[in-house]
């Protein structure tokens, strides 16, 4: 979207519907549908393992502890479950791998089918190494694990960890809220150099129109001149022109 912001995973995990820690028993690739294939596919796969190239599929996964605190799934540890929506799709990927654990943002729908949870349109599988265990430990406080599990082992600071992890949305929310303010200053002072923009235009051709005034008043006050002058000039022949004139009836007056 327009407006997205990246979330931090500490942040997400306030947001995430579900939360567990699981390991991937089995896949299953989903159907073969007129979506679910490869590009490099003309056809359905034939024979038994029809489906098996296309791009979505589904998991099996038992959980290695209990849901993180704050879950909407109340099922203990050891529990076997049914993860669908996993494969490649247009804007991101949902990707596992059989026999490998992984700590996974979960959501259910109406049908209350569990798929993954990409909160803030981010990554929802998270690969079980010493910096995911690290990151998650808090949220798995209190949880009982199986298979001697050690989550705990490096949430010796959980208060502190916890404190941080409640006290993120609301920062963040201080953040957005700053910066949806810092934005709409920016946008009054687009609009403010805009309108200041179009005054000094305003001005320039004002101050061109008032420059075109003055050189045609110049060039008027010289034609003006220039005007007075010849009439000037032409005051002086004009008794001589009158005498010119009142001869010329005295003699057509003899003549007749």
């Amino acid at each position: 979207p327009a407006e997205w912001r990246p979330l931090s995973e500490g942040c997400r995990a306030e947001l995430a519907a579900i939360i567990v820690y699981a390991r991937v028993l089995a896949l299953h690739p989903d159907p073969y549908g007129a979506y679910n294939y490869l590009p490099w596919q003309r056809g359905p796969p034939a024979g038994p393992q029809q489906g098996a190239g296309g791009l979505f599929y589904s998991a099996e996964i038992e959980l290695l502890c209990d849901q993180a605190w704050g879950s909407m799934l109340e099922v203990p540890a050891g529990s076997r479950l049914n993860l669908t929506g996993l494969g490649y799709f247009s804007c991101h990927s949902h990707t596992v791998m059989q026999g490998y654990a992984y700590f996974f943002f979960l959501r259910m729908d109406e049908n209350y089918i569990l798929l993954p949870h990409g909160v803030n349109f981010q990554e929802a599988i998270f690969p079980d190494t010493q910096e995911n265990r690290r990151m998650f430990a808090s949220l798995f406080q209190f949880s009982n694990c199986s298979q001697a599990q050690h989550v705990l082992s490096f949430s010796s600071d959980w208060e502190i960890q916890e404190d941080n992890r409640l006290m993120c949305s609301s920062v963040q929310k201080a953040l957005f809220e700053e910066e949806d303010r810092v934005k709409k200053l920016q946008q009054k002072v687009a609009t403010l150099e805009k309108r200041n923009k179009q005054l000094r235009d305003r001005v320039k051709k004002v101050k061109r129109s008032l420059r075109q005034a003055r050189k045609n008043n110049r060039h008027m006050e010289q034609m003006n001149q220039k005007l007075s002058e010849k009439l000037s000039s032409a005051g002086g022949q004009i008794p001589y022109i009158n005498s010119l004139k009142q001869e010329n009836s005295h003699a057509t007056y003899l003549k007749v």
